[in-house]
């Protein structure tokens, strides 16, 4: 199902997100009416719509496009709500001025996450800070590794530095169980701002490099769809499928309370 500003979609509208692709997004776990940093998703709405078109999102208007959306639907699912200009053009992408609010709603999966591998490329997000439809680098090298028989990419800087996942974000844990978030471009995804929001275990910001990994006791994704991912293997870098520090985490995650839609 998919809703522009509160009402069915039409192929028209669609046509500029198509063939123009620009634009902005989040997406959002919706569990019995709840979601999970909900507040987190809305700032990031409002905060890249200034930056993606220079214009003032209402933030009230689209919460109740969300919960338009919403209404009616149980259980779990997926909800993303992407922000562009049906009237945009190619040519003159100055001029979009108006943002649109195209709500899409879709399954989501409750099993428990598996353990994820990940190959490392050198390269970095345009716009690192901002969830953009620019998708198809991240997605290409997301194809390129596991073509090379891993689950998913993993972003570097030219100096080495571990930024991100290919669509999430990535965490390490110390041998000291401090867990350490790397210090270079990266989205600001909702669920680690969740956790670096908790007061235990202890967590820092500082550059990752890949000669640190064989230092670390353990690696993981976090992401609205997977919550807290271990991640076993980094290129040829081996980590434990389970660390005390990521049940610490998971479980401090699931009980962070969701927010009404």
């Amino acid at each position: 199902m998919a809703e522009l500003n509160g009402k069915p979609v039409t192929l028209e509208d669609l046509q500029a997100l198509a063939l123009t692709n620009y634009g902005h997004f989040t997406f959002m776990r919706v569990q019995d009416g709840a979601v999970k940093g909900l507040s987190l998703h809305l700032d990031r709405l409002v905060r890249d719509c200034r930056i993606v078109f220079g214009a003032e999102l209402d933030r009230e208007r689209t919460l109740s496009y969300i919960r338009t959306a919403a209404q009616g639907v149980s259980g779990v699912f997926g909800l993303r709500i992407t922000v562009f200009d049906p009237a945009l053009d190619m040519g003159r992408p100055g001029d979009g001025r108006n943002p649109h609010v195209l709500v899409n709603l879709r399954p989501a999966g409750t099993a428990p996450p598996t353990p994820l591998t990940a190959k490392t490329y050198t390269f970095t997000r345009d716009n690192a800070a901002v969830k953009h439809l620019g998708l198809h680098p991240q997605l290409r090298l997301r194809r390129d590794a596991q073509l090379a028989g891993f689950d998913d990419a993993v972003f570097t800087e030219q100096d080495g530095r571990i930024s991100e996942g290919a669509t999430w974000n990535l965490g390490f844990v110390a041998q000291d169980g401090t867990v350490i978030w790397p210090d270079a471009p990266a989205i600001p995804g909702t669920t680690m701002l969740l956790l670096r929001s908790l007061d235990a275990p202890e967590q820092t910001t500082a550059p990752v490099r890949l000669t640190d990994l064989a230092n670390m006791a353990a690696a993981f994704a976090t992401s609205t769809t997977a919550g807290v991912r271990p991640v076993s293997t980094l290129d040829d870098v081996r980590f434990p499928h389970s660390h005390q520090v990521l049940t610490m985490l998971r479980d401090a995650y699931l009980a962070i309370p969701s927010e009404r839609l």
